[in-house]
């Protein structure tokens, strides 16, 4: 059967997914997005329970205001609007010490180092002098498609941190972060948000470009959507409605239809198939080449054996949504007001970390399916600015993820999850963490409720030069050697949380490819 001339059909309605319908579709492309849960937005989704409004996962988006989403999807005129706290994140610790505030302004925050850490100043100045450079020049390729071409450009920066991107690329996160900071808890919220995220840990070769991750968030402000994390999928989704698009809801693709080496659609659930000239999958790699492909031409095969060879990865993040009728106090709130004055400590995303030793044991442990004593944490109040995410006036929603809970503990019969409030109450004032109603995320029900294949949602884990001279070729270039399948979401360049990078990328490989 012939497939539908310039048809695309997009299988995956998280926020890549939905950027890459909208892309295309804004280009003139007749485009089908399919998803199987009832809504769009997967991990990006903010949704109502408990009588309150939460997000599914953290809701700072970073990254994705790299892009110039706004304009080429009209993202404003759809709604999407952002919050900017003041503090984009606070990093405390479980031994207790003095935190310290994260300001987008280098100098507010070197102004606020230089008042609660000020032996810090110097080292933080002479750190932001190489990795500034780095981060810009991040920040300038992920806003293009990986190519030889942008290689020769990055070649050509040697004054912009080109050779030190390529150097941290090759090293380690805690390596690089040693190297200008003596002092572990001026590193380690780096590490916590980047290879602990991950789920690597920070000694490893190939991590090192998490060092660039302060920097990065000097160059590129923290905002948050106002109404939540999936007001932008909403407006991605006005976009694509707006421009002709189709959503197809509450369908799984169950495999691809081929005509020889050629795809020519997608076979859902029910029987039915959705014919198209070209397949964009914006889910779990493994799972497109394990489950869905039934005819494997020559050519392809070498590439469908690999991905079905490849080990499963568990999932090994939680998180707590909390409803509350008061704001807890945290324990560090008096010492920094006494310090800096007044401050919302609620609002930002709070990280805290634990030592390296106490790292490594959860490490460890991760492998044996238990959860270390005092794991790694990121703690908001979403309504703390933003009003409307709350759904009545007297209540406030907590947010509390957890690393690592790994998918393989007994999570049925576990008293983990109650144990995190213990850990989070020792970080309030005594007697000021009050919860009303609370509920746990474990990687068991992110498989249940969100079809993530053992609670596992996969990130793009290439250095950027295996990036540029494009390998592998179906994750950095996003065509895959069956002939009119492309792939997208968190496994494809430059992935993981909410991005859109890999959405947008794949799209613009679509459309040249025409």
């Amino acid at each position: 059967m012939a497939p539908s001339a310039g048809r695309v059909v997009v299988v995956g309605g998280g926020h890549n997914g939905a950027i890459c319908a909208a892309t295309l579709a804004r280009a003139g492309r007749d485009v089908t997005l399919i998803e199987a849960r009832s809504t769009l937005g997967g991990c990006a989704s903010t949704e109502e329970d408990l009588g309150a409004r939460f997000n599914i996962c953290n809701c700072d988006h970073t990254m994705v205001r790299a892009l110039p989403l706004m304009s080429e999807l009209g993202l404003h005129e759809h709604g999407l609007e952002y919050v900017e706290p003041e503090y984009s994140m606070i990093c405390a610790f479980h031994d207790g010490s003095r935190p310290w505030l994260f300001h987008h302004d280098v100098e507010r925050h070197l102004e606020t180092l230089s008042v609660t850490h000020p032996h810090w100043v110097e080292p933080y100045r002479r750190y932001l002098d190489d990795a500034l450079p780095v981060a810009k020049l991040l920040v300038e390729i992920i806003q293009e498609q990986p190519s030889l071409g942008l290689l020769g450009t990055v070649a050509r920066m040697r004054g912009r941190g080109a050779r030190r991107l390529l150097a941290w690329s090759r090293a380690s996160a805690r390596g690089v972060l040693e190297s200008y900071f003596d002092d572990w808890h001026l590193w380690m919220p780096a590490v916590a948000t980047g290879p602990t995220v991950w789920g690597t840990p920070p000694e490893t070769p190939g991590t090192g470009l998490a060092a660039a991750g302060y920097a990065t968030r000097h160059t590129v402000r923290m905002g948050r959507p106002i109404g939540g994390s999936g007001r932008l999928v909403d407006a991605v989704e006005a976009s694509f409605r707006s421009a002709g698009g189709e959503v197809v809801l509450g369908r799984r693709v169950i495999s691809l239809q081929m005509d020889g080496a050629r795809v020519t659609g997608v076979v859902l659930d029910d029987g039915r198939i959705v014919e198209a000239e070209t397949v964009v999958a914006a889910c779990d790699p493994q799972r497109v080449f394990s489950d869905w492909v039934n005819e494997v031409a020559a050519g392809a095969a070498e590439q469908v054996a690999q991905w079905r060879s490849r080990p499963e990865v568990d999932g090994y993040e939680s998180k707590l949504d909390m409803v509350v009728r008061e704001l807890p106090v945290m324990r560090h709130a008096r010492e920094l007001h006494d310090l800096i004055g007044e401050v919302d400590l609620l609002g930002p995303t709070t990280v805290v970390s634990p030592s390296p030793d106490e790292l490594a044991e959860a490490h460890r442990l991760r492998e044996r399916g238990e959860v270390v004593e005092r794991p790694t944490l990121l703690f908001n109040c979403p309504t703390a600015v933003d009003p409307e995410m709350q759904v009545r006036p007297d209540e406030h929603v907590l947010s509390l993820e957890v690393l690592f809970t790994p998918y393989n503990h007994e999570w049925s019969t576990s008293a983990e999850p109650e144990r995190w409030l213990t850990v989070l109450e020792s970080l309030c004032e005594p007697g000021t963490l009050r919860i009303d109603r609370w509920r746990a995320m474990t990687p068991d029900v992110y498989e249940r409720e969100f079809l993530m294949h053992r609670g596992h949602t996969p990130a793009f884990a290439g250095a950027p030069l295996h990036t540029l001279v494009g390998r592998p070729p179906e994750l950095t270039r996003y065509r895959t050697a069956i002939d009119g399948l492309y792939l997208s979401g968190a496994a494809a360049f430059p992935g993981a949380g909410v991005f859109g990078g890999a959405g947008r990328n794949a799209a613009r490989a679509v459309l040249n490819a025409s």
